[in-house]
């Protein structure tokens, strides 16, 4: 399984080309991120980010026509890096699929600890629940890659059952995990846990198919 296609250059004016346009816009998305990380979305303007990447603000036009399309952009580079860190741990994951969910929340759970601004803008769901897919919720685009491994993976039998769960878990991780990082930087760590174990507990229904 490939990562979730979320391209990184969504909502930008000018496609990149060359390495040099693609670590103008690293260092552009780098800089927004840390503005957002100090004063919170709503400090983020282009002049802030052509001052703190080294950029004049004819050059962040040129990528952003406005910081809607910034923060898309930012928010995208944050899908892709929870999914390259999720999904292919998974597809490597010898421990099984409970222990593959495990893994999922300790890669969201140190993106909101690590990545500059990931706990203000995460994927985007302040903005546009929809933006991945205008006719699916983030969430909806993440259970369904989710429920795509675990039946390919790991032998879940696929329903209809299995693939409602899914979201369903993925709702409630979203909710529990962004609450225990709200007042604390690191993680409020009854949070997590209990989030785990309503994991278990919820999902413990579902079986793998008997290998022959």
């Amino acid at each position: 399984m490939t990562d979730l296609h979320v391209p990184s250059s969504l909502a930008l004016r000018a496609e990149p080309v060359q390495q040099r346009s693609a670590d103008r816009i690293t260092n552009l998305l780098d800089a927004a991120a840390e503005i957002i990380d100090e004063h919170g979305i709503d400090g983020l303007t282009t002049s802030d980010v052509a001052t703190r990447s080294g950029s004049s603000v004819g050059v962040v036009y040129r990528y952003f026509p406005n910081i809607q399309s910034l923060l898309r952009a930012l928010a995208a580079r944050n899908m892709q890096k929870f999914t390259s860190r999720t999904f292919g741990a998974m597809a490597e994951q010898p421990d099984g699929w409970m222990m593959a969910l495990d893994s999922a929340i300790n890669a969201y759970a140190e993106l909101l600890r690590t990545v500059p601004g990931f706990r203000a803008l995460g994927f985007g769901d302040v903005i546009d629940k929809r933006f991945i897919q205008p006719e699916l919720s983030n969430n909806t685009v993440l259970a369904r890659e989710f429920n795509e491994l675990f039946t390919r993976q790991y032998g879940l039998v696929p329903s209809d059952d299995l693939a409602f769960d899914l979201e369903i878990i993925v709702e409630i991780a979203d909710a529990l995990l962004h609450r225990a990082f709200r007042y604390d930087r690191n993680g409020d760590e009854r949070y997590i846990t209990k989030l785990r174990g309503i994991i278990r507990d919820y999902m413990e229904c579902h079986q793998v198919v008997p290998a022959h």
